[in-house]
């Protein structure tokens, strides 16, 4: 069996793990996700830790896969997860109007993100942006849309970036 398939997950206090024939879900104070579950993959709580077990050797690889994705279901349930973005530039600002992020990035315009459901934004100083919530995938989404509408440009560096981001600088074209 997988090696990340055979350790368990630790469930913290206050994380509820809901196990059917079809789907897993995780409730925590955070919120609640679910994700589908292959019929021939057996998912146990036993003494407050979620153990998979499968017969099936096709099935190992898919069963390592699915441990790991609850693992980060009961990660974000619990604590949650977030991205921090910084904006490089003279000019470029970020700020939150209600629920939209509006973003002066050197355009002629300004850009204008909705936050979808589940996931909060906000912008401590007018050159970050923290994105947070608890499903992991979305989160990483959502800061990478943000990043695409200006990613970092090799030359000068500016645009939008994530925190501790390194970008390889080019040298400019000699005359």
């Amino acid at each position: 069996m997988s090696r990340v398939a055979k350790k368990p997950v630790a469930l913290p206090k206050g994380v509820e793990l809901n196990i059917q024939d079809d789907a897993i879900s995780a409730k925590g104070p955070k919120g609640t996700l679910s994700i589908a579950k292959p019929a021939a993959i057996n998912v146990k709580v036993e003494e407050g830790n979620a153990v998979f077990v499968t017969e099936d050797a096709a099935l190992v690889p898919l069963t390592g896969t699915l441990r790991a994705i609850l693992a980060n279901m009961v990660k974000g349930v619990s604590e949650g997860f977030e991205r921090k973005l910084e904006l490089v530039g003279v000019g470029y600002r970020a700020s939150m109007q209600g629920k939209d992020l509006n973003l002066a990035l050197g355009f002629s315009h300004p850009v204008v993100f909705n936050t979808p459901e589940g996931i909060t934004i906000t912008t401590p100083t007018q050159t970050e942006i923290l994105v947070a919530g608890a499903d992991k995938q979305r989160v990483g989404e959502v800061a990478a849309k943000i990043r695409g509408f200006r990613p970092p440009e090799p030359y000068k560096g500016k645009g939008v970036k994530y925190a501790g981001e390194v970008i390889i600088r080019k040298e400019a074209k000699k005359a």
